[in-house]
């Protein structure tokens, strides 16, 4: 299994980021490689939401289905996501927002493994790449939504 962490202090509140990454509808409008999305499922148990995402991903080389149940506690700025199917052997990520000065401490957190050894050596390879390309898209979207 392939373990990353990202971190990255951003100029916005974390109950502005926490918002960004929690709608994941609004995905494919931002996150290039990311191609549909679907949800079905969701549910509100105070200030816990959780809800099943099916992602349609496309890169050159892969393209492929995966759905994945996404947690999102406003209380603890948190958002959880694990595995219901796919390329994947195992999937989950988590994000923190912690509030840091006038700005936001945001950590990311992503293990995988793929059930292709070819896909998992090629994606381990590039995760470095990928999950800051992945906070650059989130990075771009904060300044869209909520100015430089």
């Amino acid at each position: 299994m392939h373990r990353h962490v990202v971190t990255k202090v951003l100029p916005y509140t974390p109950d502005q980021l926490f918002e960004l990454v929690g709608d994941v509808d609004a995905y494919p409008k931002f996150v290039p490689w990311i191609t549909g999305m679907r949800t079905w499922n969701g549910r509100v148990d105070g200030a816990v939401s959780t809800v099943d995402a099916e992602a349609q991903v496309g890169f050159s080389f892969l393209r492929e289905k995966f759905a994945t149940r996404v947690r999102r506690d406003k209380d603890a700025r948190s958002i959880d996501v694990s595995l219901l199917y796919g390329p994947f052997k195992r999937l989950n990520n988590g994000w923190r927002f912690m509030p840091e000065g006038d700005a936001t401490r945001v950590e990311f957190v992503i293990e995988f493994a793929f059930k292709s050894a070819l896909l998992d050596a090629m994606l381990a390879a590039n995760v470095d790449r990928a999950a800051g390309k992945l906070i650059a898209c989130f990075e771009a979207r904060a300044q869209q939504l909520h100015g430089a």
